[in-house]
């Protein structure tokens, strides 16, 4: 039997960023879906952020509420680390949509992206959505990165010696 389906059509969106900071810490946050990522997303498209599984990097489960153009949809989302310490991915259960997050370190920093694969529907409702999601999801992203690159320029909180 032959496949009368045409090819899947794959877009990316992405956005990146310069942070002053050292790279381990920006991934850290990243990969930190427990008390790290949850700071770093804009809470205006996303909401009630649950651990389902894991917490940290690889074997992580997350689901949470996105909230776009006034519809709000919820996500369920696999972690995987191709690259430990550089490349994080989320990928959608079932949605076509794979989300890389990739800090290369560059002198006491790193650049920082985040891209976004899309499987594009077919027809003109999918050329449309290819569109918005060109139009809003940098948008989103930068905020993202903006609000990463100011958490990793915190300063930790100092530890706290341990009474003897």
């Amino acid at each position: 039997m032959v496949d009368a389906r045409p090819p899947r059509q794959v877009y990316t969106v992405s956005q990146s960023h310069r942070i002053e900071a050292p790279p381990e810490r920006i991934y850290g946050l990243i990969a930190d879906y427990v008390a790290g990522h949850p700071r770093i997303v804009p809470p205006r498209y996303f909401r009630d952020f649950v651990v389902r599984q894991g917490g940290y990097g690889a074997g992580t489960e997350i689901e949470f509420t996105m909230i776009v153009g006034g519809r709000a949809q919820r996500v369920v989302a696999d972690i995987t680390e191709p690259v430990p310490g550089r490349v994080l991915v989320e990928t959608v259960k079932g949605g076509g949509v794979v989300t890389t997050f990739r800090v290369d370190p560059s002198g006491g920093g790193a650049d920082v992206t985040i891209a976004t694969d899309l499987e594009q529907k077919a027809g003109i409702a999918g050329r449309v959505e290819r569109w918005l999601a060109g139009m809003i999801l940098p948008k989103i992203y930068r905020e993202e990165l903006l609000r990463l690159a100011a958490i990793a320029r915190e300063r930790p909180a100092p530890e706290v010696e341990a009474a003897g």
